[in-house]
């Protein structure tokens, strides 16, 4: 495993087309999708959010499906048939009775940041986004996804960014790591995290070259082979699935439960989250994202 911290230099001009992500469409997000959203034990409202996820999604002028057993929520640009596509993803439900602000409402108000900034962009190559359901029961809509999704769109997937709790940030204490070797840096609890494998790497190397959202400590895991077996923390995402069938997901994360006290929690409401972080991530990702899609 390889791990470094991005280092920015210099600030360049930014690379985002349209407005630049938000503070405060970040916290409306996080405050109006934050309701207990299981796909059994809260049926309801799990309906309710992947439907609001589906309208904000057609506003953008994305063609939209509800896809598979799960009901994921595949948001495509009209013209992407038959091109290779760059997909942001994140999970749209929660464990039962929990409102889930960073788990995963988080992931998901920085994912529709990224649609308002990149929608209608233009880029060479499609940008997509799905929102994933029934991660908490096993990735079930996930790898339902790899399985049998991605085979019945006939589309060809560049790379899968995957946002997974980025919204915890403390400034001071330490945290726990899955690790019994790590750089003393990655004890303290104030970095989004990325994680690659194999073909994943090229993109980790590109998010760490960004130099936007230079306040914004990243710390980056490149890995290869079958070292997830060894640190089974590596594979509890809805990157995972795209990993076993080889292809190039990078899961982005303020690292969950060993990080915030509130993870699985009825306290993971969104008074708790640091939204200058998230619009850092999602700047970071932006930016990412719109030099991917260009070569």
């Amino acid at each position: 495993m390889w791990i470094r911290e991005r280092a920015v230099k210099n600030q360049s001009a930014p690379v985002l087309r349209g407005d630049q992500p938000g503070e405060k469409r970040l916290r409306e997000w996080v405050e109006h999708l934050a309701v207990p959203r299981h796909n059994f034990a809260n049926r309801r409202s799990n309906r309710w959010v992947r439907e609001e996820l589906a309208a904000a999604f057609e506003r953008n002028g994305l063609s939209v499906q509800l896809q598979g057993r799960y009901a994921n929520v595949i948001a495509l640009p009209r013209d992407a048939s038959g091109r290779p596509i760059t997909f942001i993803a994140a999970h749209y439900d929660s464990v039962p009775d929990c409102p889930g602000a960073d788990d995963n409402a988080s992931g998901l108000a920085v994912m529709l940041e990224c649609v308002r900034v990149l929608a209608g962009a233009g880029f060479r190559h499609p940008v997509g986004f799905i929102a994933f359901n029934a991660e908490e029961d096993g990735l079930l809509g996930s790898r339902d996804f790899v399985t049998s999704g991605l085979p019945a769109l006939r589309i060809n997937v560049r790379s899968v960014h995957v946002l997974e709790m980025v919204g915890f940030r403390h400034g001071s204490g330490r945290q726990e790591v899955p690790l019994p070797w790590v750089p003393a840096s990655l004890k303290i609890p104030d970095f989004i995290g990325l994680v690659g494998k194999g073909c994943a790497n090229a993109s980790v190397d590109r998010a760490m070259s960004q130099a936007v959202a230079p306040e914004l400590r990243v710390l980056a895991a490149k890995t290869w082979g079958p070292l997830h077996r060894l640190v089974p923390d590596l594979t509890r995402s809805d990157h995972f699935p795209f990993w076993v069938a080889g292809m190039p997901a990078l899961l982005w994360t303020d690292t969950g439960n060993f990080r915030n006290p509130n993870y699985h929690r009825a306290t993971d409401t969104p008074d708790t989250l640091d939204y200058k972080f998230m619009r850092d991530v999602a700047e970071l990702l932006c930016a990412t994202i719109s030099e991917e899609a260009q070569p």
